[in-house]
């Protein structure tokens, strides 16, 4: 049988003469024994498909009537009725799904989600798309031999798609004797055929661990389509690499699906899945994409924010290159991302930005608003003042007002070649016309005043700026403290600090800053205070740059013990001592010590070791490299998350000294990254063994022994949520048995909570006053910056809230689990 074709002789036959056949069957003694074979159960289900459905009813009306006329006894009737009613519902039932297996009406017009306005291919992956001719063979029922093989398959096909996973492994396991290729393929084809395709992958992977099994690309083929369809990527991406580790090239429609599927799924990493794939369609594939999928994945590109779409250029270039090359249709969309990434890059390619420019006047296109912006911000850090002007004379002349932030890049144009005073009467311009500055503007301004050690100008903009009550602070009390710093005016710096803790809250380059000048005045007592508030505050934290200051305070002065703290410090950590100081010190450690003393053997403290829990209970990842069995942390934190935003910076500065080398950031920056990893080291088997055995989550079978305030924190700050109604939601991902130790415990602690399962995570939900209760006990381990953002009760949403909207726990209860959590 061909998947997609129903073929049937009696569809030629007219519907008398295939009723009155089939009435005088049943006068027969034959007939009451072969109404539970399958080729009748065949023929009924041809006439079903060739009548009307008012006609269907009928027949099985006078097909009833007649098997009880014929009995003899009522026993007899009343299994001529079972057996009627069971062929009835069979034939419907496979009548339904031949209707059902219809590959063209699947479409979903899954092209039409990532769709420029006007752009002509928006119609589907099913129009053209190049498909091989797929042969998808399987076999009908009746075309078995055995009657008992035939009835085997044809209960598995009924109770399969009603289990979960674990039950549904033990049904398949326990036909292992007699199951093979054929009969494993018509059970999948099935599950796709009802659309189960959630167990139709079930059955292909278990088919995947027999001895019996052979690859089959067109089966492969469907199932991951069909997957990929679904929106799950995972699934569909596991198929397409044993596709691939077969030797095969997956076809376009596998690599279309595939992409469309990451670009739909709001996870972080999926956006770099979907360009690896669509960069191997066209590369190892041959494959020249639909122009709506081009369109669909430069977009995505471009909707991230510009200081982390910059990484894309190259990909964005790509895309643009395919399109050319293909002769696809350019949109201005196209033109105007690819000026918009140039223009964020640290070096700009003028040449480049102005190519692209040439080859939108020649398409007849105007540049819009956003590109002449994107146009300054790229003279912006060129300091090229003649194309600047050029281009606001033209921004002038648009529609819509004049963007706050062209302003700010015309202000930094003359700031580069050194006029400053222009730059202040452009933000006063600004103030003008749009009735006051922006942030940004102020931030801007006083960077460039202080840039050019324009000591009074500066100070008054600052006081301005106060006054606004616009926030953030900090960049201009930072900009204003370095000016100080190098004009060495330390009382002004002093007052300044003090302003900003009265102000804001100090980050830990002001601090540093404020330290550094303690330090060259002599102001020693003062420095080691502002060092211990730096390193009691987890928000704030020390690094190497602190360390070195107090250190060199230290060893100036004569205070050999404390130096020899932040000597042992600064080996924990880690951090490069300065040559400058190593001199001074190999001394003063020669005196207390008979050899100076090496680094120290690193471990995890009693602090790291609990919030490296909490981490891993909210999702913390650790590769595993088996031959050599070690392992590595890998720290992920979403982008859009101010949470993740703050809570990055401190587990950077908390596992500094684990980091990988490549992770480490020099000294004067601190934009951590958004993903950093640890060393592999042997010491975090245990942890590896006991949350990620076999590269796996799992919850551990000592959770019990570890869930402390501080884990839980963390848990929190790592892994949950804050809905708009003041409720805590804490997300894990394990077994059922893992989940259900920890709802003991946390039980056993007094907490009353609600649990949820979506897909494959549980939610744990502390609703109304129970959010209240949880958020006493961990508050004292909430950090600082946090605490407006996590505090239970308070009606506000977390940007990072999106994955738990749609949690409802009205119909949850505490033992609603499911087997299936790696799905």
């Amino acid at each position: 049988m061909l998947i997609g074709a129903t073929t049937c002789r009696a569809q030629e036959l007219s519907l008398p003469t295939l009723t009155l056949s089939l009435l005088h069957n049943f006068n027969t003694n034959s007939m009451r024994t072969s109404l539970f074979s399958f080729s009748s159960l065949s023929l009924l289900r041809s006439l079903t498909l060739s009548v009307p459905h008012h006609h269907q009813q009928c027949l099985h009306r006078r097909l009833l009537l007649c098997s009880l006329h014929k009995s003899r006894h009522p026993h007899q009737r009343i299994s001529s009725l079972r057996s009627l009613n069971s062929l009835r519902t069979s034939a419907e039932q496979l009548a339904c799904n031949e209707e059902k297996w219809d590959f063209s009406g699947y479409n979903e017009n899954e092209n039409d989600v990532f769709k420029f306005d006007g752009d002509p291919g928006g119609s589907g992956a099913s129009g053209d798309l190049k498909h091989s001719e797929l042969g998808l063979e399987v076999m009908e029922l009746e075309e078995l031999p055995e009657q008992w093989r035939r009835a085997r398959l044809a209960w598995l096909c009924k109770q399969l798609p009603a289990h979960k996973v674990g039950t549904l492994v033990k049904i398949l396991n326990a036909q292992k004797k007699w199951m093979r290729q054929d009969d494993a393929t018509y059970v999948a084809v099935h599950c796709m055929r009802i659309r189960e395709n959630e167990t139709g992958f079930r059955v292909y992977k278990w088919m995947m661990q027999q001895h019996w099994y052979r690859f089959d690309f067109a089966l492969a083929t469907k199932l991951s389509d069909y997957l990929g369809k679904e929106r799950k990527f995972a699934k569909c991406r596991e198929i397409f690499d044993d596709i691939i580790n077969q030797g095969r090239v997956p076809s376009e429609s596998t690599f279309h699906i595939l992409i469309v599927a990451y670009l739909s799924a709001p996870v972080q990493g999926c956006l770099e899945e979907a360009c690896a794939i669509y960069n191997r369609m066209i590369q190892l594939g041959g494959y020249q994409p639909r122009l709506s999928l081009h369109n669909s994945l430069f977009r995505a590109l471009v909707s991230k924010p510009g200081g982390f779409a910059k990484q894309y250029l190259k990909q964005a270039e790509f895309i643009y290159h395919n399109l050319v090359t293909s002769g696809l249709e350019i949109q201005k969309d196209i033109y105007g991302g690819l000026i918009w990434l140039h223009s964020y890059q640290d070096t700009i390619d003028k040449e480049r930005i102005t190519s692209i420019r040439k080859e939108m006047k020649q398409a007849g296109m105007v540049e819009a608003r956003e590109v002449l912006v994107s146009i300054l911000r790229a003279c912006s850090k060129e300091g090229d003042v003649e194309e600047a002007e050029k281009t606001w004379l033209k921004l002038l002349k648009t529609d819509g007002g004049l963007p706050t932030q062209a302003f700010v890049y015309r202000m930094e144009v003359f700031a580069k070649v050194g006029e400053y005073l222009k730059s202040l009467a452009i933000f006063r311009e600004m103030q003008e016309c749009l009735g006051s500055a922006s942030v940004a503007a102020y931030h801007k301004i006083i960077e460039v005043l202080c840039r050019a050690r324009e000591v009074e100008l500066a100070e008054s903009v600052l006081k301005e700026f106060i006054r606004s009550g616009m926030k953030p602070l900090m960049p201009s009390f930072n900009d204003i403290m370095n000016m100080y710093l190098n004009l060495n005016m330390h009382e002004k710096l002093e007052s300044a600090f003090s302003a900003c803790i009265n102000n804001s809250r100090p980050n830990r380059d002001i601090y540093n800053i404020y330290l550094d000048s303690l330090i060259k005045v002599g102001k020693l007592e003062k420095a080691q205070d502002a060092f211990n508030n730096m390193l009691s505050d987890e928000a704030i934290g020390v690094n190497t740059r602190s360390c070195n200051l107090i250190l060199s305070g230290y060893l100036s002065s004569g205070y050999h013990m404390e130096a020899e703290k932040i000597y042992d410090l600064m080996c924990q950590k880690k951090y490069d001592i300065e040559p400058s100081l190593m001199e001074k010190l190999d001394y003063v450690l020669s005196l207390s010590r008979k050899v100076v003393k090496k680094p120290l053997s690193v471990k995890l403290s009693k602090d790291q070791r609990e919030i490296l829990v909490g981490l891993l209970l909210g999702g913390l990842r650790i590769d595993s490299d088996e031959y050599e069995k070690k392992h590595m942390i890998r720290f992920d934190f979403n982008e859009n998350s101010s949470t993740h935003s703050i809570l990055r910076r401190h587990l950077y500065d908390k596992y500094h000294e684990w980091l990988h080398p490549s992770c480490k950031l020099a000294d004067e920056s601190n934009d951590v990254s958004y993903r950093f990893s640890t060393i592999s080291h042997s010491y975090f088997g245990f942890y590896a063994d006991q949350f990620w055995p076999k590269g796996k989550p799992m919850i551990p079978k000592l959770i019990h022994r570890w869930l402390s305030p501080q884990v839980l924190a963390y848990w929190y700050m790592y892994g949950g949520h804050r809905t708009s109604s003041g409720d805590i939601l804490l997300k894990l991902i394990g077994n059922r048995e893992g989940v259900e130790k920890v709802v003991k415990t946390l039980k056993a602690k007094s907490l009353n909570f609600r649990v949820k399962r979506k897909g494959r995570v549980f939610w744990i939900g502390f609703l109304g006053n129970d959010s209240v209760w949880f958020w006493k006990l961990v508050e004292p381990y909430i950090l600082d910056d946090l605490k407006s953002y996590l505090k239970a009760g308070d009606r506000t949403l977390d940007d990072n809230a999106e994955e738990s909207r749609n949690i409802n726990f009205d119909s949850a209860s505490e033992s609603e689990y499911s087997d299936d959590v790696h799905s």
